[in-house]
């Protein structure tokens, strides 16, 4: 009896997606709840798991092809069918062993999305890598092994060092090396928003900057406590930056508000995006109902979107939505720039590094921590003179910290 392998149910937002890695192969034992294959789609990589043991089947999908919701992707034998491979009548071997056997028997061992992504930047193939994952499976941390093994390895026979003059002659300019990669679902997807967004809306940008000191100097006399407080929780400036957007937002509705056609919906809840770096790109989860949330709950929930992040594992849920967004440019020296709209939003604030300036306080010039701040908006829905006001209320309450805990 073959069981079908499907495509999982795509949210309303997704049209389809991609087959992205098959990491069973026709034939290969499989064992219940074990990874067979990633579906790309615009947002997320979402895994199919096998629902029973059994052997790997037809594939009616290879990988780079396009799937919908529920589609067929392949078929897996039931359980009976892999009780009669050859491989259940092996002896069971340790996971130290199954890596070097499969190496041995001239298979190439199954690596996972975020192992094969290192493998490749840092030129490895599978069959370099011992894997001690289940099943013979390389994870990231063999290959990390891997690499540190090749820096240490001895330098290569003076046969082999003697040839690389002779090429140099040959070819005096050197390799002119070019790779051509497709484009991901979300990298495309990301490049399609953008244009969309700068070709459809009305976007202006205004700057102001805000002196970081206050803040800074109530973080530095708090921070051990608060960690020890909320179970190692840490307390950086994007909760700050957060609770004073959730503040600025509940003052003007209309930055928090969306076009719909015709309609302008006007959000009664502050869903914060805040803008995450990930290897497939940048991605924007969702801090739902800020206007209910802590310094700490913002903190730990941040924390835990960028492991996700890191690890590919955030779901579509937690990236559908957002009223606002919030973009952090500064954590990589950026010092002033103009963000992107993510539409149907109508605004978005820039973060950028915090930068040492003289500036003029009281009559003296001192030197202060400043940092700028940009909101790009939808002159179609914002006015100027709101859109300015948010942000000079955004600055104010930074400024003076103890406006965030009064509501004033």
């Amino acid at each position: 009896m073959a069981i079908e392998i499907k495509a999982p149910t795509f949210p309303e937002s997704v049209a389809d997606g991609t087959v992205a890695t098959w990491h069973k192969q026709p034939g290969d034992a499989v064992k219940r709840d074990e990874l067979i294959v990633d579906i790309e789609t615009d947002k997320v990589v979402m895994e199919v798991l096998a629902e029973a043991d059994g052997v790997m089947g037809d594939i009616a999908k290879p990988e780079g092809e396009t799937v919908l919701s529920g589609e067929v992707l392949g078929t897996l034998k039931d359980g009976e069918a892999a009780a009669a491979a050859p491989a259940a009548d092996k002896p069971a071997e340790s996971k130290a062993e199954s890596a070097p056997a499969a190496q041995e028997s001239g298979e190439e061992p199954m690596l996972s999305p975020a192992a094969r992504k290192l493998a490749e930047e840092n030129g490895l193939a599978a069959s370099d890598i011992a894997g001690t994952g289940k099943g013979g499976r390389v994870t990231k941390e063999d290959v990390l092994n891997a690499i540190e093994a090749k820096k240490n390895a001895p330098a290569a026979p003076a046969a082999k060092a003697a040839a690389a003059p002779a090429a140099a002659v040959a070819t005096p300019e050197g390799d002119r090396v070019e790779k051509r990669v497709p484009m991901t679902r979300l990298r495309a997807r990301i490049a399609e928003r953008l244009v969309d967004a700068q070709s459809s809306m009305a976007m202006l940008t205004t700057y102001n900057e805000v002196n970081m000191k206050p803040i800074m100097d109530l973080r530095k006399k708090y921070k051990d406590l608060f960690e020890k407080k909320h179970d190692g929780v840490r307390l950086g400036f994007m909760s700050f930056f957060v609770k004073a957007a959730t503040e600025a937002l509940k003052r003007y509705p209309a930055v928090n508000a969306s076009i719909d056609g015709n309609d302008v919906v006007y959000h009664g809840y502050q869903d914060i995006g805040v803008a995450v770096s990930s290897d497939r790109g940048l991605v924007v989860p969702i801090l739902r109902n800020t206007e209910h949330m802590g310094l700490a709950q913002i903190e730990g929930t941040i924390a835990d979107y960028g492991r996700k992040a890191r690890d590919g594992k955030l779901t579509m849920e937690e990236m559908t939505g957002g009223t606002f967004t919030i973009s952090n440019g500064g954590v990589f020296g950026s010092l002033l720039s103009s963000p992107i709209v993510n539409p149907p939003q109508a605004a978005i604030l820039g973060m950028h590094k915090i930068q040492e300036r003289p500036m003029a306080e009281n009559g003296q010039v001192v030197v202060l921590p400043m940092m700028y701040l940009a909101l790009s908006y939808d002159h179609r829905l914002i006015d100027g003179k709101e859109a300015v006001s948010f942000l000079v209320a955004i600055k104010d309450l930074l400024e003076d910290p103890a406006r965030l805990i009064l509501e004033v």
